[in-house]
């Protein structure tokens, strides 16, 4: 055997495999189908509105229902994945948000429609840590940033699947068949994940499993090297750490939750309110729905460039670039907005239109760079619950936007200055966030 070395290090010496990319086109597959399950719902909404007779005030109990479990699961599934492996809980929580979707199919009110929702969205949030970092510990250091931002996008590309298939499937089947049909469907990825993924050997070698370690590792070609635990600055002597809220990991993870749960904020207050924001503004509801779904698409273009940028300039000067650019944004926008006619001229609905897109792309930035530095930042033993707790930071800043973004709207009147500036502080307060953050993605040698 050659000298000992980590997994990582063995992996930065030898050129990417086919069986990697498979794995991280599993894990991107999960994500995937993470997405279509948790957004089936709103596509089909109206029809499930109908079917159990209530209005939309009663029925927001069942949509919000998998954004509370989301939240949950998330912080939960990655303390399971940290403790069981990352493989195991993504099979589980796979399994359980797939059966969770069919029984949403079974629902009779809102009450078990909101139960299946919250089982289901304990799923979602699992599979999403757990996925995000099973993938990243399968690579080389110079493809983490990228793979992992590029993951972080697999839920809105769900969404825009299921906004394709749903309203067909629904039409067909009715809403119940959408739902049980795509809960069966996406169930098949559980005997995937168990077929294809295998927990890493950095893994294995930090719960003490040598000879699994070595094995696993033989599948990239590593099985004659003698591999030793990676050691963290927050592990102790026996390679453990203190956790992801424990002293060593403390400033790390506030930086991480001031940081995420403000970047969500911009993001969910922009993804919610648009829509009602540019109507009361003089848009057709065609129009505004157009500049959203802009924002939609150069959202995930933003996500996998954030990637690249990390991977060249490190999270610290991404950050502070991307949140000052999307501060000039903001305020380009509610500049824009305000001085609107009534009835708002082709050139002014185009310059908004553009402006919401460029926002949809430096928003999802943001949120792309919390999940890289967390895969890359948090050690071995608490990374999926590290991941998982930066998710639940950030449905505190979701649930946050939905609710106050609807009070500044009514505050504003016909202005949207308070909006937009609650929207433009919590950018400035990422930024500021970034000097908290002690654990930053460094540019890859030779690429800065």
């Amino acid at each position: 055997m050659s000298a000992p070395q980590t997994f990582t290090q063995f992996l930065n010496s030898q050129p990417t495999r086919a069986i990697q990319w498979l794995m991280v086109a599993t894990c991107l597959l999960v994500l995937v189908a993470d997405g279509i399950d948790a957004q089936l719902l709103g596509i089909v909404a109206p029809r499930v509105m109908e079917s159990f007779g209530v209005d939309r005030g009663t029925f927001g109990i069942a949509m919000s229902a998998a954004l509370v479990g989301f939240g949950l699961g998330s912080w939960g599934g990655g303390w399971l994945g940290d403790r069981i492996g990352r493989r195991w809980t993504l099979a589980l929580s796979t399994l359980v948000f797939s059966l969770a979707t069919v029984g949403a199919g079974t629902s009779g009110d809102v009450v078990q429609m909101a139960g299946w929702r919250l089982i289901g969205g304990l799923g979602f949030g699992a599979a999403y840590a757990n996925g995000l970092a099973l993938a990243s510990e399968w690579l080389p250091e110079r493809w983490r940033p990228v793979t992992v931002s590029t993951l972080s996008v697999g839920t809105p590309i769900g969404g825009t699947v299921v906004g394709l298939i749903g309203p067909d499937l629904a039409a067909t089947y009715g809403w119940d068949g959408a739902f049980i049909r795509i809960g069966l469907a996406t169930l098949i990825l559980v005997a995937v994940i168990i077929a294809v993924l295998r927990d890493s050997p950095s893994f294995l070698l930090a719960h003490g499993k040598q000879a699994e370690a070595q094995a696993a590792a033989r599948m990239v070609g590593a099985g004659d090297i003698a591999l030793i635990p990676e050691q963290h600055a927050t592990d102790g002597a026996d390679g453990t750490a203190a956790g992801v809220l424990g002293k060593s990991n403390r400033r790390f993870s506030l930086g991480i939750g001031i940081a995420f749960a403000a970047a969500a904020l911009v993001a969910y207050a922009m993804l919610s309110w648009s829509t009602t924001l540019l109507t009361t503004k003089g848009f057709s509801l065609d129009d505004a729905g157009n500049a959203v779904a802009l924002a939609g698409f150069t959202s995930m273009i933003g996500a996998v460039l954030a990637g690249v940028a990390v991977r060249r300039f490190g999270s610290f000067r991404v950050m502070m670039a991307n949140n000052a650019v999307l501060v000039a944004v903001l305020l380009a926008l509610v500049l824009a907005v305000e001085r609107m006619a009534a009835v708002p001229s082709a050139d002014d609905a185009g310059l908004v239109s553009m402006l919401v897109g460029a926002e949809g792309a430096f928003f999802s930035a943001n949120v792309a760079v919390m999940y890289v530095i967390m895969a890359l930042g948090y050690p071995q033993s608490c990374r999926s619950a590290g991941i998982g707790f930066g998710i639940f930071m950030s449905r505190v800043g979701a649930v946050a936007a939905t609710g106050l973004g609807g009070v500044l709207l009514e505050m504003g009147g016909a202005s949207t200055i308070p909006f937009y500036s609650v929207l433009i502080a919590a950018a400035v307060v990422v930024a500021l966030a970034a000097f908290v953050i002690d654990r930053h993605v460094p540019p890859l040698a030779g690429s800065a």
